[in-house]
Order: C-alpha cells, then structure tokens, then sequence
C-alpha cells in the first residue's frame, strides 16, 4: 500500500510539474520568436499575463495606469500578454486605423470563446466573413430606412416625454435606471413593434436584464452561476422573438408585402431574404443589446459631464429653445429639427470621446503583419485602444477637459476620433443613439434643472456609474409637456 501510494503520489507531482513546465513555456516561447522585431513590452505572469493589471478599474475619462505606465516605457504600441494570449496594444492612431480597415484580410475579430457562448454564433459582434457582411448590410439597411421616419420619431419623443413626466412628483431619480427603461422601450417598440403594456415586454426585459449580467460575469458555465444564467436567459428570448415573429408572419398579407398597420424593424426584416431565421433572430437579439447599454450609458455620460459644464448646458438650451420657438408647443419634433442641431451633435460627440463608451476592441493576426517596422506575429491578438487616441494632448487639444466647442473646427470622422470602432465593424446603429439621446436632451433642457451628486464613470473595462448617477431634479415653471 505504501509502495502504491508513493507510486501515485509521484505521477501527480510529476503531472503537476510537466502542466507548470508546459505553461511556462507556451507564455515565454513567442518571445524567443523573431526578437527584436516584435514590440517592446513584457508578458507578466505565466498564464495570467498582465490581464489583472490591464483591467484594472479607473475613471473612463483616464487611460488609467497600466497603459500610462506601459505607454511611457515602451511606446504607443507595445506587446503584452492578455486575456490567455500574446497581444500587440496599440494606443497609436495610425496603427488603430491600419486594423480596422484591414478587417477580414490581416486581421480577424476574437473575442473570448465564452463571449461567443452568451452571445451566440450568430450574433453580429462575434460573426466573421460572409455572415457578418449579410448581417451588417441588413443592419445598415434598416438603419437608413428607419432613422428618419416619423413613426420613429414620434415613438422616441413620446417615449422620452412619458419618461419625464413620471418625474415630476421625485425630488430625485437615479439617472442611469431612467436611461436603460427609456432605451429600452424605444428600441423593443421599434424592433419588435412592443409597448411597455405588453406581456411580451417585460417577460424580454427580465429575461434580458439576467442575459446582461452574465455578459460582465466570471464566465463558467455552472447552473446557478450568473454565466448559466445568461445563457439560459438569451435561449428564453430567442423562443419569446422567434414567437412573435411567427405571430408577425400570420398577420402579413397575403402577397408578403409589409402590412400597413406596422413598419417597424422586425415588420422590414422578415422581408430580407439574405438571412436564415435563426440569423434574424439574432440580428434582433444584436439590436436589443445595442440600443440597450450603449445608447443609455451614452446618455448618462452627456448628462453627467453637462452637470459640471455650465457654459455648455445654456448653450445647448438656447439651441433647443430656438427649435422649439419655432414650432407649435405640441408640434413632434422632425428629421429637420434634427439636423438643426449642431451644438448638440457637438455635446454627444465630445461625450463619446472623453466618456470612452468603448475603451478597445479584440482582433487576431490572420498572418505575420508588418507595420512601420513592427511585425505583429500570425496569431497574436492585437488590441487597439480607442481610449488612449481620444484622450491623447498631442491629438486633442485640452484633451483632459470636456470641451464641445472643439468639434466645431475639428472633424468627428479623422482617424483620432473612433467612438463606435471603424472600418466593418463600425457599429451600425450610432446613428439612431445619437437621434435618441438629441431628442431626450431636447425635452430634458426645456423642462428641467438638475444638479447631479458626486458620481464617476468607471471603466471595468465596460463603464458604469458608481451611483448610477442620481440628479436632484426640478421642474421649470415653462414647460414642453
């Protein structure tokens, strides 16, 4: 028994020891590849890398101290070790451009495997090649279509004003929270031709509200974990969409053309015939998820940042009183209202560059890349760092200050300015967010003053209130409403 015994004790030292050696060597063995070419930089920990420091939480509107310490000792492209993988960062505008345009043939998107698990195959974030172009041209596709229409933006001022409304008997509202149900109505009436009243509606939002949890989870699959959870969650919404779609199609006419009384996404999509069923459904999955955090998480940040820029919030409401002078006090708001404001576009646009929505995006090297004498190894992850660009004072002027006016002379579509990603994967629905949040501010300034309480942005590396920035609100003696 003794002999046994040490017999296996031995084998599992001895297993342990080969999975340590192995280790070690798969972490250190690409750097003994093609030294001196590759970046400067170090990998960290065996395993782990530096991924712990990496994402370390800071204030969106910082870099934050690894890329500050990394960038001053190795450049604006180094390499790293993250997320399990070696990585070329890239806080260099030209080097973050060159990846996004060259999406497909150097360069492919890769994100984490259990990303893909909550997400779905399909889901447009993580889709590659031929089903993320069909996607993206559908996605594209209704986005022009909708942006403009009445319909649209009707339901995105009605929904804004009930959304006020419901304010006026609190002396305070936790903004965040008023956000997310506001983005939330708006995007499942227009994808999904929903109101708040329907069944169908909070059954998806709680199913949605447990998908979105386990998206900034520990992501193991274990029933009862928040992961387990979430995965379950987007298998209960796929049913929930692909029976209202079913509904949908029993309604339609009998020559397939769209039926008059709804026109919404949904009503559009069953029309395409470039998707499969289970591609539209998460292509409906996609837009819930983006109309959701993204387009209230914006809101919040140009909120907050007007909070501590007086100048720029009067601004904003002269330029919304103006729009307003001109129309009956009922009147809808219309796509030329829209394109009437400027100021706004500048306050939204700053909002995203020193709010940082979005801190990077994964890639992976399809071949050996060579870009101004760095050589990014086939494999490699490549990380290029939107906040790093946004946040650079060689590149923006008083770039630690929320300061619209300096959208005014600089243009929002140059290389240093990349809110929503680039090339391909330019995320396709910025356009409805920036109309959404125009016309809630446009309601907000007219009918409210605020003072919001000590709140910051944190980048985990997704952003999110610490407070879920609550605003002492009061209701002007004027109103719209």
């Amino acid at each position: 028994m003794a002999e046994g015994g040490s017999y296996w004790s031995a084998v599992l030292v001895g297993g342990g020891v080969g999975f340590f050696i192995v280790v070690v060597l798969n972490h250190f063995l690409p750097l003994l590849f093609k030294r001196g070419i590759v970046p400067k930089g170090t990998f960290g920990w065996p395993l782990l890398g530096e991924t712990f420091g990496f994402l370390k939480p800071h204030s969106s509107n910082s870099v934050g101290a690894f890329l500050q310490d990394h960038c001053s000792r190795y450049g604006k492209v180094f390499k790293s070790h993250l997320f399990f993988s070696p990585t070329v960062v890239s806080c260099d505008p030209e080097l973050n451009y060159f990846i996004l345009q060259n999406e497909g043939k150097l360069f492919e998107c890769s994100y984490p495997k259990p990303i893909h698990g909550i997400l779905g195959k399909l889901s447009m974030l993580v889709a590659a090649g031929d089903t993320h172009k069909r996607l993206r041209n559908a996605a594209l596709s209704l986005v022009t279509i909708t942006k403009s229409k009445p319909e649209f933006l009707n339901d995105i001022e009605r929904i804004a004003l009930q959304i006020l409304d419901s304010w006026r008997n609190k002396p305070k509202v936790i903004f965040c929270e008023e956000a997310r149900k506001f983005t939330f109505n708006v995007i499942v009436k227009q994808v999904l031709g929903l109101t708040p009243q329907e069944p169908e509606t909070s059954k998806i939002l709680e199913d949605f509200l447990t998908f979105m949890k386990g998206l900034i989870s520990l992501p193991i699959y274990i029933p009862g974990t928040p992961y387990a959870r979430a995965v379950q969650a987007r298998s209960r919404i796929s049913s929930t969409v692909k029976a209202i779609i079913e509904k949908r199609r029993s309604r339609r006419n009998d020559d397939g053309k769209i039926s008059k009384k709804s026109s919404d996404f949904l009503e559009i999509l069953l029309s395409v015939d470039t998707l499969s069923e289970d591609e539209k459904v998460s292509f409906v999955l996609d837009s819930l998820l983006g109309g959701y955090e993204t387009t209230s998480l914006l809101m919040s940040m140009v909120v907050h940042f007007l909070s501590h820029t007086p100048a720029a919030l009067q601004q904003l409401k002269q330029e919304h009183d103006s729009i307003r002078s001109m129309k009956q006090k009922h009147d809808h708001l219309d796509w030329e209202d829209y394109k009437k404001m400027n100021f706004t576009q500048n306050v939204i646009n700053e909002a995203l560059r020193y709010g940082n929505i979005v801190k990077f995006v994964h890639r992976k090297a399809l071949k050996d890349v060579k870009y101004k004498g760095y050589l990014i190894p086939s494999g490699w992850k490549v990380l290029p760092v939107f906040t790093a660009v946004h946040l650079d004072p060689s590149l923006h002027a008083n770039a630690s200050q929320f300061h619209p006016w300096r959208w005014e002379s600089q243009d929002p579509t140059c290389k240093k300015f990349t809110p929503f990603g680039g090339g391909s994967r330019c995320c396709p629905g910025s356009d409805l967010a920036k109309v959404e949040v125009a016309f809630f501010l446009h309601h907000l300034v007219q009918n409210f003053r605020w003072e919001a309480d000590e709140d910051q942005p944190i980048a985990y590396p997704y952003v999110e209130f610490q407070r879920g920035l609550v605003l002492r609100v009061d209701p002007c003696s004027e109103t719209t409403m």
